[in-house]
Formats: C-alpha cells, sequence, structure tokens
C-alpha cells in the first residue's frame, strides 16, 4: 500500500523550496503527498519579496481535515513563521496522536530572508520538538535552536547533535553542508549513537530548497521503510542525485532549484 505524506509548510510559486518542493520529493520517493499551507510567499531564485501569513485557525482547519479523513503515515514540517501557527500545529499532533514527524526548522530562507519570526524559536522547542522523531536542521538553525555559536567542525557538529536531541527529538539529522571543505557530511544521531552520513559537495548554485526537499524525501522514505537510519541514507542519496544534476534545469537568475525527478526523468546534456 502506497503511504501517505502530509506536509505542513509555507508556499513558494518558483517551485523549488516549500510545499512544492515538499510535494515534488515525497512524490519522487514513492508516497502520496498532502499539503497544508502554513503562509503565502512571494519569492524566486533571487529572494522573498513578501509573505502573507495563513490564519492559525485555518492552518487547523487545514489539517482538521486531511486527518478526519485520510490515513496519514508520516508528517514533514517545515515553514511555521509564527509561534501561533507553531502552536496549533503542536495542538494537531497531540489530538491526532500523529507519528512519524520529520521537523526541518526553516528560520531562513536561502538568499538571507527570515522566515520564523524570533518569539517562535521558544514554541518550537518546548512544543514541537518533544513530538518530533526526525530533526533535520541545518548548521545554523541548530546553532539558533540551542542559542549557542555555530557549529564549524565535525567535533563540534557531534555535540551539537546531542544538545539538540536532549530538547526532545528522537533523532537528529544534522546537516554539515555549511562546514568549509569539499566534503558535506551529515551526522544521524539517534538512541544507539550516531553516524555519518557522508556526500561531496556539487560546484552549482543550484541549491534553492535543499533543506525542504531533503527532509520531505525523508519523511516519504521513513513512511515506507520504518527504520530512521535507512530512511536517512536513501533521502541524503536523493538529495544528492538532485543537486549533482540541478544543472539540467534552467529555473531563474539566481539560486536554482534541484533537480526533484533525478532519478526519475532522462539524463540531459
Amino acid at each position: 500500500m502506497i503511504p501517505n505524506v502530509l506536509s505542513i509548510a509555507g508556499s513558494d510559486p518558483s517551485g523549488g523550496a516549500g510545499i512544492q518542493a515538499d510535494i515534488k520529493a515525497i512524490s519522487a520517493n514513492g508516497a502520496y503527498a498532502m499539503a497544508v499551507i502554513t503562509a503565502l510567499t512571494a519569492q524566486n531564485t533571487r529572494g522573498v519579496s513578501g509573505v502573507e501569513l495563513v490564519p492559525p485557525a485555518f492552518v487547523a482547519a487545514q489539517i482538521d481535515a486531511v486527518f478526519s479523513d485520510i490515513r496519514v503515515d508520516a508528517v514533514k514540517i517545515g515553514m511555521v513563521a509564527t509561534r501561533a501557527i507553531a502552536a496549533v500545529v503542536a495542538d494537531a499532533l497531540v489530538r491526532y496522536g500523529a507519528g512519524n514527524v520529520v521537523l526541518d526548522p526553516v528560520m531562513v530562507a536561502k538568499g538571507g530572508d527570515r522566515l520564523l519570526a524570533e518569539e517562535a524559536v521558544t514554541t518550537i522547542r518546548e512544543r514541537l520538538l518533544p513530538r518530533t522523531l526526525v530533526l533535520t536542521p541545518n548548521l545554523p538553525e541548530a546553532a539558533a535552536l540551542l542559542d549557542r555559536p555555530e557549529p564549524v567542525s565535525r567535533d563540534q557538529m557531534t555535540a551539537v547533535a546531542e544538545a539538540l536531541r536532549d530538547l526532545g527529538p528522537t533523532w537528529v539529522l544534522l546537516k554539515g553542508g555549511h562546514l568549509e571543505g569539499s566534503d558535506s557530511p551529515d551526522y544521524l544521531a539517534g538512541p544507539g549513537g550516531g553516524h555519518w552520513l557522508e556526500g561531496g559537495r556539487f560546484p552549482t548554485a543550484n541549491t534553492h530548497g535543499t533543506g525542504c526537499t531533503l527532509s520531505s524525501a525523508l519523511a516519504a522514505r521513513l513512511a515506507i521503510t520504518g527504520d530512521v537510519p535507512t530512511a536517512a541514507q536513501e533521502a541524503k542519496t536523493y538529495i544528492s542525485a538532485a543537486i549533482a544534476t540541478a544543472d539540467e534545469l534552467d529555473v531563474g537568475s539566481g539560486h536554482g532549484p534541484t533537480n526533484h525527478f533525478a532519478t526519475l526523468w532522462p539524463r540531459r546534456g
């Protein structure tokens, strides 16, 4: 049976990040994608020019509409934007006993535009992290959640991942793309310890929406496999292929999107 995966996130009209990227990544990884929209953004590959938030009560109504009718096998949470939206999402997770929750703490867009109110960080820490199976922050997001300097080495990454686990998530997939060097390693920390998911760094500017894409792929693979380490490795392999072939796309003049269907579309020169 094909699993159903719900993404709760903001909309990106350029298609590279947010709900649009989530739907593509979930579908490409073998699951049926559903979407609850928390915010409308006016953005493209060069940046964000506007944000309109969905009223928290209507975010809750969207979630209720899905859970009251459809089996949900995994939930990916992306942009929650405000404390009030984060709170209604947390309430819904409790109300429906949602499992397989993957949280990508979207705080800042690729171009530097802030997508999360500062006061919402506390709500994420206190209300969402304890309900999260896998947390997928990048290094700046991890630093913001812990209110400490950004890690700059592998040793610091392992310590930060364990500190994040102390906040409540069962697993932490800490993304190392901001490290210096030719590699892009991620660290997966869980109940039995941690291990590295190695990967190369690809020479491309087309990295818009990589966090959204990875976390959505992880949610889909988790719904299928039921195993976090397996799902994390499969998601890492998927996003690596999506970035490696991103230059086959011709979308925008800034940070273009990744190739969400790299494993399904024929290669193009």
